[in-house]
């Protein structure tokens, strides 16, 4: 997840203080990206703040706005390719302190730091169904909802009651489902500049005994399918519908381009699935955007269809584009 204030201002020492003045264990400095992130691929990170509760972000987007400085919102970071530069400005972090969960009968009300592996299970063991095909998905809320994720085509927007959003002076937004604009794989969130804070779901009551044998079948199958044991994005490239129909999805196209298990410096184009790039060890980001680069040019010239990446690259400045936009060479 990520949305941003951008005029390439990096972060000073004493607005870092000031930080430490809302929470000081909230504050850590010089991370290191490739250790952070979940493709373990990125520089150092001058400032990471992860705020304990709703007010402390408030309280922190209001004064980097006062300050003028840019920041960026992150959460497990599964769709981020972060630049072997690092990050000089803010990045927010939303993680296990903003995870609650709320049952109300068959809706439940989940704040944007929720991990969506763990939150599939408990609606399970409640009996509550809808979210099944989010079992294997390594992402917090947030970024599901940004990004309007799922798998096997569905998409978390199906089950939105409500978003409520922070706005960039640090008042709260309330959406309804249809004001969230979902489509596949977007949504209203991808370009208003506001922070996901939490999402009424609506869910149907169900066998927990049932629902559990099928988000166990959906796991079997993403370990038979998905490179699971080595750090990936998942799904690099997003499926254009005119594409599946005329040559198939995304990873059968790059294999049919002969482009499986392609491999640029530390980066490869997965054997198992050509639709993951992973990280055997000692991948850049540089080399990841090559890899990228190579598919969308070579899918270009064998179907005339431009591949849209899921994945966005973070520049050192903050700025996010998809991946498959960067010019690597400038």
């Amino acid at each position: 997840m990520a949305n941003s204030s951008i005029n390439n201002k990096p972060i000073s020492e004493g607005f870092i203080s000031s930080l430490s003045e809302i929470n000081p264990t909230a504050v850590k400095k010089n991370v290191s990206l490739a250790e952070f992130s979940r493709w373990k691929v990125g520089g150092v990170a001058k400032c990471i703040f992860t705020p304990h509760s709703v007010e402390e972000l408030a309280k922190v987007v209001r004064l980097a706005n006062e300050a003028e400085q840019p920041f960026i919102v992150i959460g497990s970071t599964s769709n981020l390719l972060f630049s072997d530069e690092g990050l000089d400005i803010l990045a927010i972090h939303l993680g296990n302190p903003l995870s609650d969960i709320t049952f109300n009968a068959s809706k439940v009300t989940v704040e944007a730091g929720v991990w969506v592996p763990g939150l599939a299970r408990k609606l399970a063991s409640k009996g509550l169904s809808g979210l099944e095909h989010t079992a294997g998905i390594p992402g917090t809320l947030g970024g599901l909802i940004c990004m309007n994720g799922g798998s096997m085509r569905r998409g978390i927007g199906e089950n939105v009651v409500t978003v409520k959003s922070l706005t960039k002076d640090g008042t709260i937004k309330v959406y309804t489902k249809d004001e969230c604009l979902f489509a596949y794989r977007t949504s209203i969130f991808q370009s208003n500049n506001e922070i996901i804070l939490e999402a009424t779901l609506q869910l149907e009551n169900a066998d927990s005994k049932l629902i559990k044998q099928q988000m166990l079948a959906i796991l079997r199958s993403r370990r038979r399918k998905f490179p699971l044991k080595l750090p990936n994005c998942g799904s690099v490239f997003v499926s254009n519908p005119a594409m599946y129909e005329e040559f198939g999805p995304p990873g059968a196209v790059i294999e049919k381009c002969g482009l499986k298990g392609k491999t640029i410096g530390g980066a490869q184009i997965s054997p198992l699935h050509a639709n993951f790039i992973i990280n055997k060890g000692t991948a850049t980001a540089i080399d990841i955007l090559s890899l990228i680069s190579l598919v969308c040019n070579k899918v270009k010239l064998e179907t005339g269809y431009h591949m849209v990446s899921e994945v966005r690259f973070v520049e050192n400045n903050g700025v996010t584009l998809p991946a498959a936009d960067k010019k690597i060479y400038e």
